[in-house]
């Protein structure tokens, strides 16, 4: 194969619809937009609009909030950390903190901190520094010889 003889396949690089070329072209005149109205104008905002007719977002009721000051935790389970140091993408006897289980392809990314759920089984010793835990999974941690610090403000929560 050669430089000049590199073509892409057939039919992958469909030409552009050229609308309102003509009423030969299959698309001229009204250019695919069907006839007059607000739809075949250019700068249509009518979404959700229903015609006059009081809109269903407005006709279902509203009910409960969105606490935006709310932290959203990565949530990695027991089972998940004992099989990333199987793996030995995890060093047992280092401090795992939530940076060392982003770089060891735990968790994809931090948020607002990590925190551990009891699900699975411990076996190793871990030191963990992460920003919160469950009963469950703390009881498991310091059950495998392991400690944990929890990070932040929810330290400062539980210690008031």
């Amino acid at each position: 194969m050669k430089l000049n003889e590199i073509k892409d396949n057939e039919g992958s690089m469909p030409s552009k619809k050229r609308v309102g070329r003509g009423i030969g072209s299959g698309t001229g005149k009204t250019g695919g937009r069907g006839v007059k109205g607000q739809k075949a104008r250019s700068g249509v905002a009518i979404n959700g609009f229903e015609g006059g007719q009081m809109p269903i977002y407005r006709r279902l009721p509203k009910r409960g909030f969105n606490n935006i000051f709310a932290k959203d935790y990565v949530e990695v389970s027991l089972a998940r950390l004992q099989a990333a140091v199987d793996a030995k993408k995890l060093d047992a006897k280092t401090v795992v903190t939530a940076e060392s289980l982003k770089a060891a392809g735990v968790i994809s990314r931090v948020k607002d901190g990590v925190r551990v759920l009891g699900d699975g089984e411990l076996k190793a010793k871990l030191k963990l520094e992460v920003a919160g835990a469950s009963k469950s999974a703390a009881e498991k941690i310091e059950k495998a010889g392991g400690s944990l610090t929890i990070l932040g403000a929810a330290a400062e929560a539980a210690s008031e």
